[in-house]
């Protein structure tokens, strides 16, 4: 099985980069191997963050940017780099991104003062903004819809929860082992060999006819993401009604309605084509995207906090402690593509919810005194299955059926939707916790996660029968 051509939108053809075709096989480790590195690099700086402070002293509440600068970055930028994606092409997008995600992961590594580390981070943002989008666009293109396609997208959704849950073990690992510096530098030399295997595997693209980027669409919507975002991470420490909160939430808003505006009645080739959003497949995908944001980030985020916080693990011990849950989703992914083009994606919805539901549940008892094994290893593997059902099925479905020249801009949309959810279920979250004892927080978090997947059960009623990615 080889890699397929792609149509761009001008209809040009992109051709493979030095003659005949390439391995799907290849194709499909590069869009897994970029977006592990993407996921890898959210949570694995979380770990360093003592010793980055220790080392470079941060002025108070600054070292939460080496975070949120990155996620801040990173979701507001994405739809622009999914557009970027169709406009020039994937392999040139993609390659891109690998190059300034490793630039600036060298010049975090080397940073000897805070404001150039935070800077880095949001030049990393920028750089995972590009490729992200242009791994899921390579998916969609390079294999063809049904089974291909879905074992596909199976072992693109595994790679990036693998990702998200080695960073706190390999952040403790290269942060005890050597330093700080490594968990920024270690992606230097990986990115070099994806950049040569992109171009060696990606096909390049015959440019005639270029068709301009939407300027005012770029910046409004850019900007609209990213203030809508910066106000809901201060809700957790100034409080929802705080100036803080509201002036950038509201600027926000305002900015994303005159996207729309933009996009709808000024663009004469929009930066998001209003049309696919007419597709019910996309708008209800999408809106399922939000709702699993959150419910990820009860499971990843907020599952390694209740063991510090409560069952008093350290961060690597946690780590590990979340290994078989990494393990779980992994396989249930993949069997999860496998089933995809049978069983359809409403019946996977249905039982991935059925497991957070029970997941949680089960989870939400838990407290002071409890036993891993006993209390905190079913819960998560039920809910780790639920992901693998979910995500990999959710996101071919939103971008089942969609025209070529517009797959960078749906998995920009797509992924923009998926970590928009996660920020504001983070400081939703956060804040919820944040109102009640140790334990009972991490209680009432568990059970609003529950009531997310029953929110994302009825969405799923939303999507066309017989959509099967």
């Amino acid at each position: 099985m080889t890699a397929k051509s792609a149509v761009t939108r001008d209809g040009t053809t992109d051709t493979p980069a030095r003659g005949g075709t390439r391995p799907a096989w290849l194709v499909l480790a590069l869009a897994c191997a970029g977006q592990f590195m993407v996921i890898l690099d959210s949570s694995i700086v979380n770990v360093a963050l003592p010793s980055v402070d220790r080392d470079l002293g941060f002025p108070p509440a600054g070292l939460a940017w080496v975070v949120n600068g990155y996620l801040l970055a990173f979701a507001g930028f994405m739809l622009l780099g999914g557009r970027a994606a169709d406009l020039y092409g994937h392999r040139r997008t993609l390659t891109a991104g690998l190059v300034l995600f490793s630039a600036s992961s060298l010049a975090g590594g080397l940073a000897t003062v805070p404001a150039v580390l935070v800077a880095a981070r949001v030049a990393q943002g920028m750089g995972a903004a590009l490729l992200a989008p242009a791994t899921l666009a390579v998916i969609n293109t390079g294999f063809a819809a049904g089974r291909e396609r879905a074992r596909a997208f199976g072992a693109w959704s595994a790679a990036g929860g693998v990702g998200g849950t080695a960073g706190a073990v390999a952040g403790g690992a290269l942060t005890s082992g050597l330093s700080w510096r490594w968990v920024f530098l270690i992606n230097v030399p990986i990115g070099a060999v994806l950049v040569a295997v992109a171009l060696a595997a990606l096909p390049r693209a015959r440019t005639g006819r270029r068709e301009p980027l939407d300027l005012a669409g770029a910046a409004t919507g850019t900007a609209g993401l990213a203030a809508l975002i910066y106000g809901v991470m201060q809700g957790t420490d100034h409080g929802w009604t705080s100036p803080r909160v509201l002036a950038p939430a509201a600027a926000g808003v305002l900015l994303l309605a005159a996207f729309v505006l933009v996009e709808a009645r000024f663009a004469a080739r929009p930066m998001m084509p209003l049309r696919l959003l007419r597709r019910r497949g996309v708008a209800a995908g999408n809106g399922m995207l939000l709702i699993f944001g959150g419910i990820a980030i009860a499971m990843w985020y907020f599952s390694a906090l209740f063991l510090q916080d409560v069952l008093g693990y350290d961060a690597l011990q946690a780590g590990l402690g979340q290994t078989p849950a990494a393990v779980t989703f992994v396989l249930t992914a993949r069997r999860a593509a496998a089933l995809l083009p049978r069983a359809g994606v409403r019946p996977l919805i249905t039982a991935g919810a059925a497991c957070f539901v029970t997941g949680f549940g089960w989870l939400s008892q838990a407290g002071v005194g409890s036993g891993y094994l006993t209390a905190v290893l079913g819960p998560t593997l039920l809910i780790a299955a639920g992901i693998g059902l979910t995500f990999p099925t959710l996101m071919a479905a939103t971008t089942a059926g969609v025209p070529e020249d517009d797959a960078g801009t749906i998995g920009g949309l797509a992924q923009t939707a998926s970590q928009v959810g996660g920020s504001v279920g983070l400081a939703v979250l956060t804040t919820a916790a944040g109102t009640a004892t140790r334990a009972a927080g991490y209680e009432r978090v568990f059970l609003i996660a529950a009531g997310l997947a029953l929110a994302l059960a009825l969405t799923g009623l939303l999507l066309p029968h017989g959509r099967r990615g």
